[in-house]
């Protein structure tokens, strides 16, 4: 069996597509089998990771997946020590509205992220910060809506913020902006993810691919308002992996920095998969001076999304 077999659902049994976990299974793992299946992008390659392993990848430059959950605010994370490659370790802080650390967390770096030393530039490695953004979204498998797994899949800046090339390159905010101005929900359509390959680090750039049919549509709604979906969004992704062990403290030269209130700033990173985050902050979107034409008939947005079709791969 290659690595692509488990992407393909015709090689999943009809008994195997429920995606539950006998009793059996979950005595077997030691566990409630509550962790979440997610996509990776380390190395600027798709890879499918279930209770922190790798199960699969593929060679292709594009996954094509349905956007069914999102979470409602930008989170942040911070690791004390360095990234080793193959060591796995959970965050020392984080926060999932990107405000105030978890409550879970038994020493939080400051009373908020607005006034944490974490939070300025100069922080972490060059003249990143060493708290880092990220935001997690629950898609699934555009070849298999109905029976596919709900997936995590977490994004870095350089994946959410940053200027609309057009086309077939535009970051994830970028991309659903486009979508809103013509009244299109993401769990509407087919989104393709490409990577960026002129980025230095793993960055995808989402594009819509097709409408889904009235099935489909029905079952990604469905899909999105399941636990697994509502888990992939508000799990970060060592809890997704089911990794509790904290990494030990960077040792660093000179002082800690003093607490102050930095200016705010978008950025992000999964630790894994980037090491280092220089994105500026984006640029404060002023009020349009004229409206963007939102189309009035479902005519005119089917022929939009075959437009942005058109110039495929």
């Amino acid at each position: 069996m290659t690595n692509l077999t488990v992407f393909n659902p015709a090689q999943v049994p009809a008994f195997a597509r429920k995606g539950e976990l006998s009793d059996v299974a979950k005595s077997l793992t030691g566990g409630s089998g509550a962790s979440v299946k997610r996509i990776s992008t380390k190395g600027g390659v798709f890879r499918l990771v279930a209770g922190g392993k790798e199960v699969a990848s593929i060679d292709d430059r594009h996954l094509d997946v349905v956007i069914v959950n999102a979470a409602p605010k930008i989170g942040r994370t911070f690791y004390a020590g360095q990234y080793v490659e193959g060591q796995a370790s959970a965050p020392n802080c984080w926060s999932a509205d990107g405000n105030t650390p978890d409550a879970s967390i038994k020493e939080p770096q400051a009373p908020s992220c607005a006034t944490c030393p974490q939070n300025i530039k100069g922080s972490g490695q060059g003249d990143s910060r060493a708290c880092r953004f990220s935001q997690s979204m629950a898609v699934v498998l555009a070849n298999d809506v109905h029976g596919g797994d709900v997936m995590q899949l977490t994004l870095a800046a350089t994946s959410i913020f940053g200027k609309d090339e057009g086309d077939d390159k535009r970051p994830l905010q970028a991309y659903a902006r486009y979508l809103a101005a013509q009244n299109i929900s993401p769990e509407m359509v087919v989104t393709r993810l490409k990577f960026d390959t002129k980025a230095a680090v793993p960055k995808l750039f989402f594009k819509a691919a097709r409408w889904l049919d009235d099935n489909e549509y029905a079952a990604a709604i469905e899909k999105g308002q399941s636990e697994d979906a509502k888990r992939a969004v508000t799990m970060t992704v060592a809890q997704a992996d089911g990794v509790t062990k904290t990494s030990a403290p960077a040792q660093l030269e000179g002082k800690r920095p003093a607490a102050v209130t930095p200016e705010p700033e978008e950025e992000t990173q999964q630790p894994e998969e980037v090491k280092a985050d220089m994105v500026d902050e984006p640029e404060k979107r002023k009020p349009a001076t004229k409206a963007t034409a939102v189309p009035k008939k479902a005519a005119s947005l089917a022929a939009a999304v075959a437009d942005w079709d058109a110039d495929d791969e």
